[in-house]
């Protein structure tokens, strides 16, 4: 490399004349010093995309060093992250509830009398409701779906609730 010229990192040229001294040297690095451990091709090549989008502020004399730097912090952070996700993996979830053994029943009951309310709506009424309340989608949104005026969804969503607040009267605290 020609020394009595500054050269800049953005000129592809340059920049690939230095993946092609570096590349396999950053490779060997990471192999060495982490081995099998993580994938050090992509972390290699993460370091270099990081030097592509630094190009401007890394002088050519110190390329190499941000790449190993790059590069070595690349694979400490993902290390870091696996031993995380395997500390929470060996967690054992809790498996104590503040919910009583009442409340856990009625909660089931509702849920199968509602779904049981559902099904009985009409398909225009259920296909309206859900779409609102589960989908959240809006009443036009709903209305060009189904090829209908935005008023007609608007009754099948207020019927629906009709029924199911009817239907549903008896799990309403007092």
């Amino acid at each position: 490399m020609n020394n009595d010229l500054p050269e800049h990192i953005c000129e592809e040229r340059v920049f690939e004349r230095l993946y092609k001294s570096l590349g396999q040297d950053l490779h060997n690095f990471l192999y060495y010093k982490f081995g099998s451990q993580i994938n050090v091709d992509d972390k290699a090549q993460e370091a270099f995309i990081k030097l592509w989008d630094n190009c401007k502020t890394v002088n050519f004399s110190k390329a190499k060093s941000f790449l190993f730097t790059v590069a070595n912090n690349l694979v400490l952070n993902e290390l870091k992250h696996q031993k995380v996700v395997l500390k929470h993996q060996q967690e054992s979830p809790k498996k104590y509830t503040y919910e009583t053994p009442e409340f856990i029943l009625e909660k089931e009951q509702f849920a199968e009398r509602y779904q049981k309310v559902l099904e009985s709506l009409s398909e225009e009424q259920r296909v309206a409701f859900l779409l609102s309340k589960v989908e959240g989608k809006t009443h036009k949104e709903i209305a060009e779906m189904l090829n209908v005026t935005q008023k007609v969804v608007e009754y099948r969503i207020y019927s629906a609730f009709s029924v199911l607040k009817e239907k549903l009267e008896a799990f309403r605290k007092k």
